[in-house]
């Protein structure tokens, strides 16, 4: 069992992520804004107030945790744009603080960055909207800002190019830099294969200092 604080964990990805935790009997403290929000009860689940913008009540979060994840801009919605690079620097900051005694750091990224068979970027496909495109860029800044980071044990999870709710497999494939494409030519991921892949990794750490993606 580890201990495991979840930022954002009442979004679309956060809460998916929340259950497959609970599921899988570690022990989750849910860091939101407004605590009223998380409807789920159980006796390995505390709710607590906390920002992931804001480096300190980071520090108060993750202080004890084994692993800190973050769901924070996992949406897509054009709010999400100004909050993923800064929530990514305080997020590191955060966390820097504790030192030794510092929890790994899993964060949830984006698929813009991502190649695609023809070497192309994912955000280089035409007619994208902007909303998207600015979004994906987000990510994009904030996996920069993750790869001069060396003195944080931070893992950041790419989907796949279309992520939505959906049916819990257990099963997925993973790449590094490159999108996963199906036979059928589609790259795609539950949320709640996502979630599964995101406990995996904090079950059996193996992308730590680095992004990696998942898809079908």
């Amino acid at each position: 069992m580890s201990k495991i604080a979840l930022f954002g964990a009442n979004g679309t990805i956060g809460s998916r992520i929340l259950d497959e935790a609970l599921r899988r009997g570690h022990q989750v403290t849910a860091v939101v804004r407004d605590p009223a929000k998380v409807t789920v009860t159980h006796p390995a689940l505390t709710v607590v107030y906390g920002d992931a913008l804001d480096s300190e009540s980071v520090t108060e979060v993750a202080k004890g945790q084994d692993v800190v994840v973050s769901a924070v801009g996992g949406g897509d919605g054009a709010g999400h744009i100004a909050t993923i690079r800064p929530a990514a620097e305080a997020l590191v900051e955060g966390v820097r603080r504790l030192g030794g005694d510092a929890p790994r750091l899993i964060t949830v990224g984006g698929a813009g960055s991502l190649r695609k068979p023809d070497g192309t970027q994912v955000w280089d496909a035409e007619g994208l909207p902007v909303p998207l495109l600015q979004i994906m860029h987000a990510h994009g800044d904030a996996l920069d800002f993750y790869r001069t980071v060396s003195d944080v044990r931070w893992t950041n999870l790419s989907p796949a190019a279309t992520i939505a709710p959906g049916e819990r497999t257990g099963s997925y494939r993973t790449a590094t830099d490159d999108l996963i494409v199906a036979a059928d030519g589609s790259s795609r991921i539950s949320a709640e294969d996502y979630a599964v892949a995101v406990l995996d990794e904090v079950e059996q750490p193996r992308h730590v200092g680095e992004r990696y993606t998942v898809g079908y």
